[in-house]
């Protein structure tokens, strides 16, 4: 039996950016989706883009909230997929196939606990930029995330059943903290070989950059330990310093 995606996306005053997304959406070859819109009760004409894109099986909320973390926990709680993916304004599938590809790695390999791939940087124009700094590997566990988010969150695609509520207790961070929770409680990952996502560049960790890097310090001393966390930046400071001196 062929798994159902929930597809959540969350927007707000994005009407530049959520048509390529609704569009992307569309056009999948898999149909076995439901697409469900939190917004953040948009003043342009988002809500109006969602409506009019006339996409099956869609659900559109727009009301208030108290930032992206507790709209897509609204999404979370509306969803009725086997697997959740978060695909907000301005990120796209990488092609037409891609939910095709992503549920017949789920049929192949026994329903595992997270599928996920490479992602794409692209701009504005849906011109790719390049690869995500960090690279999805080959094989993912716990342990992986001590060394940052190697996973796109878009590009992380979890089983419904193991995952939870994002913690609002942080602002920038919370997919990162998210994304543990969820390889806590996966039985088994299964890597795509390929892209799945394309990433629009500049998102809200990236706009609040210093504040998200002290927030997922937090987060990995919380579930990796203080000392071992410190060791691990102390060697990408240093690693930094080496390359810029290199490139001098």
């Amino acid at each position: 039996m062929q798994p159902l995606f929930s597809i959540i996306t969350v927007t707000y005053n994005a009407e530049r950016v959520l048509p390529a997304t609704l569009k992307s959406v569309k056009e999948q070859s898999c149909r076995l989706y439901e697409l469900i819109i939190i917004d953040g009760e948009s003043s342009d004409s988002t809500v109006e883009i969602a409506k009019k894109a006339d996409i099956p099986n869609s659900e559109i909320v727009s009301e208030k909230d108290r930032g992206i973390y507790d709209a897509m926990n609204k999404g979370l709680g509306l969803a009725h997929g086997d697997y959740v993916i978060f695909l907000n304004a301005g990120d796209t599938f990488h092609s037409d196939t891609t939910l095709e590809h992503l549920a017949d790695a789920i049929m192949d390999n026994d329903y595992p606990g997270i599928v996920y791939g490479q992602t794409d940087i692209v701009d504005i124009d849906r011109n790719r930029i390049g690869d995500r700094h960090l690279l999805a590997p080959e094989i993912l566990t716990l342990e992986s995330f001590k060394d940052g988010m190697l996973v796109c969150h878009q590009a992380f695609c979890a089983l419904r059943k193991i995952t939870s509520n994002y913690d609002m207790r942080y602002r920038y961070s919370a997919d990162y903290e998210w994304c543990i929770k969820c390889l806590q409680r996966s039985h088994r990952n299964y890597y795509m070989n390929e892209t799945i996502i394309d990433f629009l560049q500049g998102g809200m960790s990236t706009q609040n950059h210093f504040a998200s890097l002290t927030e997922r310090f937090n987060i990995m001393s919380h579930y990796y330990g203080f000392f071992p966390t410190l060791v691990t930046h102390i060697k990408k400071v240093i690693s930094h310093i080496i390359k810029s001196i290199k490139t001098r």
